[in-house]
C-alpha cells in the first residue's frame, strides 16, 4: 500500500502560517492579495459567512498604464471605491504567500492613504 505524501512547498507552508491565522467579518473582511508575475488580483472577504464582498483586478483591462506597482495602485483605489460602497471602513490585511514588499506593501499603503484601517 504507497503511503500519502504530506509534504507541502515552501509557498503552500507560508501561505498556512501567514493566512491561516486570519479570518474575516462582515464588519472587518479579509483583503486577500493574489500577485502574479503579471497581474494583481484583490479581494475582500467575509469568512464567517462564506462570500466575497468586493474585488477588483487588473486582468483585462488595457487601458492601465505604467508599472506594475502603479497598476497595483489603481487595482487598490478601485476596491476602497467598492468597499465604501458596502460601507467597510476596517480590514484585514492577507498577504498570502508573498513577501509584504513591492506591489503588496503598496496595496497595503494605498488601503492605509484612502482612508481603510488595516
Amino acid at each position: 500500500m504507497p503511503k500519502i505524501s504530506q509534504h507541502h512547498t515552501l509557498k503552500e507552508k507560508r501561505k498556512l502560517r501567514v493566512s491561516g491565522k486570519m479570518t474575516g467579518s462582515a464588519l472587518r473582511p479579509r483583503v486577500a492579495v493574489f500577485r502574479s508575475n503579471e497581474h494583481i488580483n484583490l479581494q475582500a472577504i467575509d469568512d464567517a459567512s462564506g462570500k466575497t464582498l468586493a474585488t477588483a483586478s487588473d486582468l483585462g483591462k488595457t487601458k492601465l498604464k505604467g508599472t506594475k506597482t502603479e497598476r497595483s495602485i489603481l487595482v487598490t483605489k478601485d476596491l476602497v471605491k467598492k468597499l465604501k460602497a458596502a460601507k467597510v471602513e476596517a480590514v484585514v490585511f492577507d498577504r498570502g504567500p508573498s513577501k509584504y514588499h513591492g506591489r503588496v506593501k503598496a496595496v497595503a499603503d494605498t488601503l492605509r492613504q484612502e482612508g481603510i484601517t488595516v
